[in-house]
């Protein structure tokens, strides 16, 4: 097969991103024709390398080997068919061939971009990127489906998991960390779909956080007191709000001769003490066996001697034996939840007590959760794209059936400028919290204007 091919297109063809509109899947002349030459080519000497190479020898060689035999054939083929690349236009294709060889294919200059924190796949002929809160239309596709489902089944082999029709569903997470989110036909009515959750290479700090504008120096100050401090701490928030990065930057401030133990369905916490114990759970096999629940792992985790217990995500009946380990000696201990303010979270933290089968009456499960849960952190992503800290609630207690909270500190918005930016203050509520002597006793500083 011989592809007429304009070579000057394809150094006009690049990696970009344009704004998302809605598009109907009857015309689509937004994916553009400049990359249509050079895809074509692609494709087609993917297809003869995996005809001439022994691809059941990759794995034994390294990357360097690799390359150096697929830029010779590709040399070879390319002279073959009258194709002149010139030398910038020979390495891109090499370098996209080798990511269709060994690794995630159209994804990599994606997912080597340390600005992309999100990668959207609505089937084959889509790819978003969701780029400093905004999300963005890609030039990147794949070739057909089959094409996306051999990336697909190449994420989820790597960690044992497998993806079918009969598994139409997988959550898996990529070497680095970024978690992974696979749906594949009939539960995919239009095509594969696949969501990628990414994580910065250098995990944030509360500093980092300040500077990005999450938060403000004082507010970082009383955050980092309540760990030292020991406090139970529940970060309260919707999806993409930030909820495991601030989870992450707060346990900086642990003690380094403390034993932590991280529970996550999917590994996302990057701690950064040196005694940490990091457990997962499980699915169940093929046979419909060998499932390992976080509840599960919340209960063998008190066996073994922790100091604090990290809950990635309370979701279900774990979240009564969090409350339980929170209540017996385990001071210090966080987990996140899914919810929009901290008294939804509180409510939801009572839904999931019920879902743990036992049968406690509502003013009872309140106790518990006033008793374990100290403070509640609400994150909030607005509309231009921008994760906040939006609020620190104290919980105080009950009064007769009622969890009472306490706000301390809060973000006010103010306006939304001409660059759609929205624009406010963080500011302490004037409400005197009464964990201070707790701070004073474990020589936490206590942050300047929390105390007139």
């Amino acid at each position: 097969m011989r592809l007429t091919f304009d070579a000057p297109t394809l150094s006009k063809a690049r990696l970009r991103a344009v704004p998302a509109e809605p598009r109907s899947f009857e015309a689509e002349p937004w994916l553009g024709q400049p990359d249509d030459g050079y895809f074509a080519l692609k494709t087609e000497m993917h297809r003869r390398l995996i005809e001439r190479m022994n691809l059941a020898q990759l794995n034994q060689r390294s990357p360097e080997q690799v390359r150096e035999e697929v830029s010779d054939l590709i040399a070879t083929l390319l002279k073959e068919d009258n194709h002149p690349l010139n030398e910038d236009e020979s390495v891109r294709l090499v370098d996209d061939l080798m990511h269709e060889l060994l690794g995630f294919g159209p994804l990599e200059p994606l997912l080597q971009d340390p600005d992309v924190s999100d990668i959207l796949v609505n089937t084959a002929r889509e790819v978003y990127v969701e780029r400093f809160g905004r999300i963005e239309l890609t030039s990147v596709r794949f070739a057909d489906e089959q094409h996306l489902l051999r990336v697909i089944e190449r994420i989820v082999d790597k960690i044992g998991r497998r993806i079918d029709e009969s598994q139409p569903m997988v959550d898996a997470r990529l070497p680095d960390g970024s978690r992974v989110n696979a749906v594949v036909p009939p539960i995919a009515v239009d095509g594969a779909i696949l969501s990628i959750r990414r994580f910065s290479r250098t995990p944030f700090d509360l500093d980092r956080l300040v500077a990005s504008g999450a938060m403000d120096e004082p507010c970082a100050t009383l955050l980092r007191g309540l760990v030292a401090s020991r406090f139970n701490i529940l970060i309260s928030g919707g999806t993409g709000t930030g909820k495991t990065t601030l989870l992450n930057a707060m346990s900086q401030s642990i003690g380094g001769t403390e034993r932590i133990i991280t529970i996550e369905d999917a590994a996302e916490l990057q701690l950064q003490q040196r005694h940490v114990v990091r457990l997962e759970t499980r699915p169940s096999n093929i046979e419909g066996r060998g499932e390992v629940t976080q509840r599960e792992l919340v209960r063998n985790a008190l066996r073994m001697r922790p100091d604090r217990i990290v809950v990635g995500e309370v979701r279900a009946g774990e979240a009564f034996d969090m409350l339980q380990a929170m209540n017996t000696g385990h001071d210090g201990s966080m987990t996140t939840i899914h919810a929009n303010t901290p008294r939804d979270a509180l409510s939801r933290l009572e839904q999931m007590i019920s879902m743990s089968g036992l049968d406690l009456a509502p003013r009872t499960m309140r106790a518990q959760i006033a008793s374990a849960i100290n403070v509640v952190v609400q994150l909030r992503r607005f509309s231009d794209g921008a994760r906040r800290l939006v609020s620190i609630q104290e919980v105080q207690g009950m009064e007769g059936d009622v969890i009472t909270l306490q706000e301390i500190f809060r973000f006010e918005p103010i306006e939304t400028d001409e660059r759609q930016r929205v624009r406010g203050r963080f500011t302490w509520t004037g409400l005197r919290p009464t964990f201070l002597d707790a701070f004073r006793a474990h020589g936490a500083a206590i942050p300047e204007g929390l105390v007139g």
